[in-house]
């Protein structure tokens, strides 16, 4: 093992303790301030109310399904800076970074720079594009400090949330504005992070009417590159609100919105068929849009409630090689009702509309239509069956849906839980999930230069447009263990195989032929976006967490990873498989170690060993974080910061043209001010 990997392994468990103090008070039922997340124990987290999994507060040791909860107390002190970041500390995700502002994040496999089989919410409000189906993490932003938890399903959750939640959920949940009242301000920078400031203002009585405004900017240096290139520089600014009120306990009411503006560095391969034919373009990307939501609860009785959710999103977004501006209409009702004879009814209508034009910028990428209304309309109805009292529950439900893409499409599934004592839980789990076609495979002919003929004559490949793509489908078959065998220890585990079969697929329809239009004349091999290949995954998670003391826990999880994808009898695929399969790592290793070394000095290790990605040509990697936090008085909070500390740059994925890039040893300071 090398030298600085073990002297890191054996820092996170040599931080000398200090005197034993009292135990930590439990927080009072539903205070997740940061305070109070601090002082949870593990049966107390255990015991946090969750809602991704079902739209229903469900205890989380109580859900069948692999769930994990990211705290904004995890996240503080973490040190993460983004969202991506953050979601590090879930077992089970894949997080690469691909430059200063790109990431390749997946669960349970198909990593890829747009995260194709994973929804991500942002209070409940779909961030999932479906221009190539997937999410641009660079635009995913809101202050870290505002984030009461992220709650990630590992595992489909297509019955509850729809289509594209093939693999998993990523659902990030702000605080409520009560418990942001006040002001706060953070600022800092350092060698990659060179510098940020944060700023919130929170107000209101405190019961029925309360708000929050916010604002923020960054900028950030480029990783490393090898050629010097030096193109993903990135800088941005957001700002946002929050009003929450309530009437009685019966109504609640919640509107909020957030609006950006980035720029950011990007590398693309722009191809025209004119001379120079192909080349790598390093261009900024910008980036805007804004939001709004409104959100309605009514509680009916003791036993019903509806809610009513309305939003409304526009992006814009001009790259080196195209442009798309988006509008997003979306209606979400849901009504909750508990039945005599043990049975939990919820059931939901929803529908979605988008406009969207997109920007021809490049000969070589082409749009067919130019303009298009994108559109969403679903209904699900589930009933969780008590079919013994307190000790074994079934869960079934399904999820209707109809896209412009491909018309109907139908998601069920069956949970079962069984919880033998307060303190262990049992379940299982079949779902069969759907990822619907993006605009890119109905949509985009695609060209890519293949070299010179002998006679001079260029030589392309072109992607065409597919209106007959059908939607990826997976057979998902689970089992999951969590138990807390002490008050001290508590372990999740879970297992999966997930069966997919129409899965994307590039296919050669045809010999090569000379072609005119467009000019100048050119030698063609025509291709297809197809459903062209089938497959497998199994694997497994395991997420123990230990509180040696009342004041240093200890935290950690492996992940394995088998994928076994290949082409279909048919398929004409080109050799697709091979880069899918190796794109996500087979192994995955997590440690961290937060200490409180006194009532106002914090020390958090972190380290994590990733395999390498033989379909990227990226190499293994380990590496370690610290964060060294220190309160000051009552107002202040110093925080130093190192990230990847274990070397001077190493590479996590090949998302981009050229070299791979280096992720940089980076280390920054921040400081906070709050009242």
């Amino acid at each position: 093992m090398n030298l600085r990997i073990l002297l890191w392994l054996l820092l996170l468990a040599a931080v000398t303790p200090r005197a034993k103090g009292d135990e930590p008070q439990r927080p009072s039922q539903g205070n997740t301030g940061p305070q109070a997340l601090k002082n949870l124990s593990l049966e107390d987290l255990s015991q946090i109310e969750v809602t991704t999994p079902s739209k229903e507060p469900t205890k989380a040791s109580q859900t069948p399904a692999a769930i994990f909860v990211i705290t904004g107390e995890d996240i503080r002190r973490s040190g993460a800076t983004s969202i991506p970041e953050a979601l590090r500390l879930a077992p089970g995700v894949e997080v690469a970074r691909i430059d200063s502002n790109k990431w390749s994040i997946g669960i349970r496999g198909f990593g890829s720079r747009l995260t194709r089989s994973v929804l991500v919410l942002i209070d409940g409000r779909t961030v999932f594009t479906p221009l190539f189906d997937g999410t641009y993490w660079e635009v995913q932003d809101t202050m870290m400090e505002d984030i009461d938890r992220i709650e990630v399903i590992r595992g489909p959750g297509g019955t509850i949330w729809g289509p594209n939640a093939v693999n998993g959920v990523i659902n990030i949940i702000t605080k409520e504005a009560r418990d942001t009242r006040g002001t706060l301000v953070s600022a800092g920078g350092g060698n990659e992070d060179q510098g940020f400031l944060n700023a919130r203002y929170g107000g209101g009585n405190g019961n029925d009417l309360n708000y929050r405004v916010y604002a923020k900017a960054f900028t950030r240096s480029p990783e490393f590159h090898p050629d010097g290139r030096n193109f993903d520089d990135w800088r941005a600014a957001q700002g946002g609100f929050r009003i929450d009120w309530s009437k009685d306990q019966r109504d609640t009411v919640t509107i909020q919105g957030d609006a950006y503006d980035e720029s950011a560095g990007e590398s693309v391969q722009a191809v025209s068929y004119t001379q120079p034919y192909s080349q790598i373009v390093d261009a900024n990307a910008a980036l805007s849009g804004a939001n709004i939501m409104g959100h309605w609860r009514r509680v009916l009785n003791d036993h019903n409630d509806i809610q009513v959710q309305v939003y409304y999103d526009r992006t814009n977004r001009h790259e080196p090689n195209f442009g798309e501006i988006r509008n997003t209409f979306d209606i979400d009702f849901l009504q909750r009702i508990r039945l005599p004879a043990r049975h939990q009814i919820s059931w939901g209508l929803g529908a979605r509309v988008g406009p969207v034009r997109d920007i021809e910028v490049v000969s070589g990428l082409t749009f067919t239509p130019s303009k298009r209304t994108d559109s969403l309309f679903t209904a699900f109805v589930q009933d969780e069956i008590g079919l013994v009292d307190h000790r074994l529950s079934l869960t079934l439900g399904t999820k209707f849906l109809h896209t412009n893409f491909t018309g109907h499409g139908l998601e069920p599934s069956a949970r079962l839980m069984w919880t033998p004592s307060g303190k262990q839980t049992v379940w299982a789990a079949f779902t069969h999930a759907l990822r619907t076609p993006s605009d890119s495979e109905e949509n985009f002919n695609l060209s890519g230069y293949v070299g010179t003929a002998p006679n001079g004559t260029p030589y392309f490949a072109r992607f065409n447009a597919n209106t007959n793509f059908a939607p990826e489908q997976l057979n998902g078959y689970e089992l999951g263990y969590r138990q807390l065998l002490t008050p001290k220890l508590y372990v999740d585990v879970a297992g999966f195989y997930n069966h997919y079969h129409d899965l994307f697929s590039e296919d050669i329809t045809g010999p090569t032929f000379l072609e005119t239009t467009p000019a100048p004349t050119h030698l063609l091999l025509p291709a297809q976006f197809r459903n062209g290949l089938l497959g497998f995954t199994k694997g497994v998670e395991i997420a123990p967490e230990w509180r040696a003391t009342n004041f240093w826990r200890l935290r950690g999880s492996y992940s394995y990873l088998h994928m076994d994808i290949e082409p279909a009898p048919h398929s004409g695929d080109v050799g697709t498989a091979p880069g899918i399969e190796g794109s996500s790592p087979q192994h995955q290793v997590a440690v961290q170690s937060a200490v409180d070394l006194s009532k106002s000095l914090q020390l958090d290790l972190g380290y994590r060993y990733v395999s390498a990605l033989p379909g990227q040509k990226v190499p293994a990697y380990s590496t370690g974080d610290a964060r060294f936090g220190w309160r000051i008085g009552r107002q202040f909070e110093l925080s130093f910061v190192g990230r990847n500390l274990l070397q001077p740059s190493h590479a996590e994925s090949g998302g981009d043209p050229g070299p791979l890039v280096g992720i940089k040893r980076s280390a920054y300071v921040r400081l906070t001010w709050s009242r």
